[in-house]
């Protein structure tokens, strides 16, 4: 081995404290919706898979596992049967996975039972892919969950993973967690199983629960600011988060980690097209005019497109459709958090100043609300246009064939079936019944008809209350069910 092991031992005893009869100093007692998810594998892993916890940089994936940990060794695990590790650490890195596994054992040789390894992100280690499938296969006493910041095996050896692993994707931090983690003062609100209750409520429920929610949209618009990186998300001021956000991203993610796991050597031309995305939040991707205007041929900006998407960065809709309408279609861009734009571009607060940027972020935040909260079930989501019409419809979720159309439509003035023709549209020509419109204000709450004889219904919801109940786990089930 290079490195001295003794050094190496000191560094594992220092991310293990409990070896030594300690926890894990100053973790929070709140813990995150999926830390559940996390707990639950750890008590029974499915089908013996490993775990594999993916998402950005800063979004808290280790100290969801420092909860975890904690909580097995308050089960009373043994403390040497609990490995903790992250390969950003240089030295640790050089060891490699099977020398921590060396060093393991040397430090603590009398484990008996099943062993627990937490292991922070393993992109950076080369062939990580192949070590954990031989794990999973041999090493049955052993249950091992994973991070990382970047899917390169979305790139490469993808299939060498498959059935070894069950993924939790991690999003920044929901309205709702944000909320929780800075303890800010949130009055007690109505209960929902599902978005489609909402539809059998009277105007008197609607006008109530608005009225009680109104506090929210002051903390949603410091959310759309701040962001729901749980560094940023606590941080008084709100350009010191915006400042630290954007050194996080373009520093740590575009600069250091593209390089790293991607071998990206033109990292000016990667962040500019990063900040042309943030320009064009929410907005449809002309790879075109994208090309011409950063003076880059189209197969190294649809590459560097696939990075960013890789790390977690960004989202990607494709249009609504069959064959060509996909490929001869324009892919819509989110921001993976509505703070990543304004905290890039250094706009500080003057965002509420701009109507336009304003709803942009709103729209990211709704978009990251439903597709973090229904990723695992495997639903599709699209967007619409209407061809020569000119009409469109923001979001489609497609729930096994079935369709839940999402406007939104994030401004002062109240929503009015006039607002709706795309939403109308899409609605008639799909047989759709019920739809969704984000709106701005609590007083523009309830339902609408988009048709004169009622039969196609929209439900007007406000951004704040809505992105509420979708990051409340415990009371949100599932769109439409």
């Amino acid at each position: 081995m290079i490195i001295n092991s003794s050094e190496l031992t000191g560094v594992l005893r220092q991310y293990n404290p409990w070896w030594s009869g300690n926890r894990f100093p100053d973790l929070p007692a709140w813990k995150r919706a999926a830390f559940h998810e996390i707990a639950h594998w750890v008590e029974n892993p499915p089908a013996g898979r490993a775990l594999l916890l993916s998402g950005a940089r800063q979004v808290g994936k280790t100290t969801l596992f420092l909860q975890a940990i904690d909580e097995l060794l308050a089960k009373g695990i043994p403390p040497g049967n609990i490995l903790y590790a992250t390969f950003d650490h240089p030295l640790l890195k050089l060891a490699g996975l099977d020398g921590l596994l060396r060093l393991w054992d040397e430090a603590e040789p009398s484990k008996q039972g099943t062993e627990y390894l937490f292991l922070d992100e393993i992109q950076s280690i080369k062939e990580w892919q192949v070590w954990l499938k031989h794990q999973v296969d041999f090493e049955k006493r052993r249950r091992i969950a994973v991070t990382g910041s970047a899917t390169p095996l979305a790139m490469e050896g993808q299939e060498s993973g498959v059935g070894r692993w069950h993924t939790i994707k991690l999003a920044t931090l929901s309205f709702y967690e944000y909320l929780k983690l800075r303890n800010d003062p949130v009055p007690k609100l109505p209960a929902i199983s599902s978005l489609a209750d909402l539809f059998d409520m009277t105007p008197a429920w609607f006008s109530k629960t608005g009225s009680e929610a109104r506090i929210l949209t002051g903390f949603f618009h410091e959310y759309l600011l701040r962001g729901g990186f749980p560094q940023t998300a606590t941080v008084s001021s709100i350009p010191l988060a915006q400042k630290l956000l954007r050194e996080d991203i373009v520093d740590k993610i575009l600069k250091r980690d593209m390089t790293a796991l991607f071998g990206v050597r033109r990292i000016i031309e990667l962040e500019q097209t990063f900040l042309y995305l943030c320009l064009h939040d929410g907005g449809m991707l002309d790879m075109q005019e994208l090309s011409k205007n950063l003076e880059v041929k189209r197969p190294t900006a649809m590459s560097f497109i696939s990075i960013l998407e890789a790390t977690h960065l960004i989202y990607r809709l494709q249009p609504f459709g069959y064959g060509k309408e996909i490929l001869r279609g324009k892919h819509k861009i989110y921001l993976a958090d509505p703070a990543i734009a304004p905290g890039v571009l250094l706009k500080g607060i003057s965002l509420l100043d701009n109507p336009t940027l304003l709803g942009q972020a709103a729209e990211t935040a709704f978009f990251k609300h439903v597709f973090s909260r229904y990723y695992a079930r495997s639903i599709a989501f699209s967007y619409w246009r209407g061809g020569k019409k000119g009409l469109e419809v923001d979001i489609i979720a497609d729930i096994g064939g079935r369709y839940v159309p999402f406007e939104v439509k994030y401004r002062s003035t109240a929503v009015e079936t006039a607002d709706l023709k795309g939403l109308t549209e899409f609605c008639r020509t799909r047989a759709v019944n019920k739809s969704c419109v984000i709106t701005r204000n609590m007083e523009d709450f309830g339902i609408i008809p988009l048709t004169g004889d009622n039969n196609i219904q929209a439900l007007k919801i406000p951004a704040p209350l809505v992105c509420y109940w979708l990051g409340e786990s415990e009371t949100t089930s599932a769109v439409g069910s």
